[in-house]
C-alpha cells in the first residue's frame, strides 16, 4: 500500500518541526501543501522522473486522501524535497540533514530513471566488417521499427 497524498504532506510538516501534536494543521494548510506537492511532482514528470503519482488537471480537483501509487524507495525523497518547498513559507528554516536526505533521494530518482533509450540502426548503415555473407542478403542494417510510446510508467499490451 502506498502512501496518500495527505500522508506525504503530514510528514513533510514533521520533517520541518510542524508536528501535529504542536501544531494544527488548517484544511488551508493542507491545500497550500497539496498545491505544491503536485506542482512538485508535475515539475518531476516534466523532467521524465515517472513515479506514478495523479497529477490532477487542475488544482480544484486534487483530493488529499488520494492514493499515489508512489514507489516504496521513492517516499523519503518526496518528503523531504516537499519540506524543503514548504519551510519559507512558516518561517522555518531546514536543517543541513534534511538538505543531504532530500538532494540523496533526487539523486536516487534520477539514477534510476536515468536509462538511455535503446536506439536502432538507420537502413543505410552497412553491417560491418563482422558481416556473413551466407548470412545475410542486404549488406546494409534491417529497417528500423516505428518507436512506439506508452507514457508513464505504464506497460504497453497488445491482444
Amino acid at each position: 500500500m502506498s502512501y496518500t497524498k495527505r500522508q506525504f504532506i503530514t510528514a513533510a510538516f514533521e520533517e520541518i518541526g510542524l508536528a501535529s501534536y504542536v501544531f494544527d494543521l488548517q484544511p488551508e494548510d493542507l491545500q497550500t501543501a497539496l498545491r505544491r506537492l503536485d506542482a512538485m511532482m508535475a515539475e518531476w514528470n516534466g523532467k521524465g522522473l515517472r513515479l506514478a503519482y495523479p497529477i490532477p488537471l487542475s488544482p480544484e480537483d486534487a483530493d488529499l486522501d488520494t492514493e499515489t501509487t508512489v514507489p516504496d524507495w521513492a517516499n523519503e525523497a518526496v518528503i523531504t524535497n516537499l519540506a524543503t518547498r514548504l519551510a519559507s513559507g512558516y518561517g522555518k528554516t531546514v536543517p543541513p540533514d534534511t538538505k543531504m536526505i532530500a538532494r540523496q533521494g533526487y539523486n536516487t530518482i534520477m539514477s534510476r530513471a536515468a536509462m538511455p533509450p535503446q536506439q536502432q540502426m538507420p537502413h543505410s548503415m552497412p553491417r560491418g566488417a563482422g558481416r556473413k555473407p551466407w548470412r545475410y542478403d542486404d549488406p546494409f542494417m534491417p529497417v528500423p521499427d516505428a518507436p512506439v510510446e506508452t507514457g508513464g510508467e505504464g506497460e504497453l499490451d497488445l491482444y
